[in-house]
């Protein structure tokens, strides 16, 4: 998690850019954040067009969604290696959007460059980066791709799995339980967590069978996700009620909060709750869970 006011990422629907409908409805939807595509929702002949839009698209950003909140906003560019990548990058850029998602990144220098760019066009600090790891390089690289959360400067502050592409690019077998994906999912876990970044998990193909999507949303969520990427509206309900605090978990959190604020436990390390050991890291968890409740409304 960043250091900044908590910005829940449940639900992070893709919207190609070139899909005037679809962009029109981005105020009606109850998703946390949207991410403007400009890379494998568009197609080649198209993202030029689709680059073009975007002044528009952020000229008239919603206030606020159908919770209220306002919604995040993100692009992805092509990569920087493309023809379309820098162009897309700097357009990006101008729109001042919440952030500007990274495919195929490799290597910390792909983000450092990317974040270069942004400093020397006068990007505002609040444009930060987002990464994709979709590569089987990224996932050997991931530990120092990660570590760059905990500079500023970088401005990366989340991950976004590309199963899909880890898929095509190792050859794994896609099965319902991601039983041979899981592995590197909790090594983006791990790698998330320690540079102090954001993690999306990728998208579910089959947006017609909610029950399977809704079984993958709650896995995520125990793996340590704080959301997942969607291709569909249909998915943001799911996605919203697996990534979400419990009202049990919460009343705990309260609990723990209210204990350590006792005059008797002031300076404690540790105290006893309900039966229970209960120490300071708990109380960081707790008060980390509250915000998020708080910022959802939960």
């Amino acid at each position: 998690m960043t250091t900044e006011t908590y910005r829940p990422r449940r639900s992070v629907l893709y919207v190609p850019a070139s899909n005037d409908k679809a962009l029109a409805k981005i105020s009606s939807l109850a998703c946390d954040a949207v991410i403007i595509d400009l890379e494998d929702a568009v197609a080649p002949a198209d993202k030029v067009s689709a680059r073009e839009k975007l002044a528009g698209i952020f000229a008239n950003r919603p206030v606020a969604n159908h919770n209220g909140r306002r919604c995040e906003m993100i692009v992805r560019i092509n990569p920087l290696s493309s023809k379309w990548g820098a162009d897309d990058l700097l357009a990006a850029a101008r729109g001042e959007p919440d952030a500007i998602l990274l495919p195929k990144v490799d290597t910390p220098r792909d983000v450092l460059e990317a974040g270069d760019v942004l400093d020397d066009n006068f990007a505002p600090d609040e444009v930060k980066l987002w990464a994709m790891i979709e590569t089987p390089k990224a996932l050997l690289n991931i530990g120092p791709i990660a570590e760059l959360g905990r500079d500023p400067a970088s401005r990366l502050v989340c991950f976004v799995a590309g199963t899909n592409d880890l898929v095509k690019e190792t050859g794994v077998l896609a099965t319902p339980d991601r039983r041979f994906l899981t592995p590197w999912l909790m090594q983006m876990v791990l790698a998330a967590r320690a540079g102090g970044l954001d993690l999306l998990d990728g998208v579910f193909d089959g947006f017609r069978d909610l029950d399977g999507f809704a079984r993958e949303c709650m896995e995520a969520a125990a793996m340590g996700f704080d959301g997942k990427s969607l291709i569909h509206p249909a998915q943001i309900d799911a996605a919203n009620r697996a990534f979400a605090p419990s009202a049990e978990a919460v009343a705990e959190a309260r609990l723990v909060k209210a204990a350590f604020a006792l005059a008797e436990n002031a300076g404690k390390g540790v105290i006893a709750l309900n039966g229970k050991m209960v120490e300071r890291l708990h109380l960081a968890q707790a008060e980390k869970l509250l915000a998020k409740a708080a910022a959802i409304g939960a």
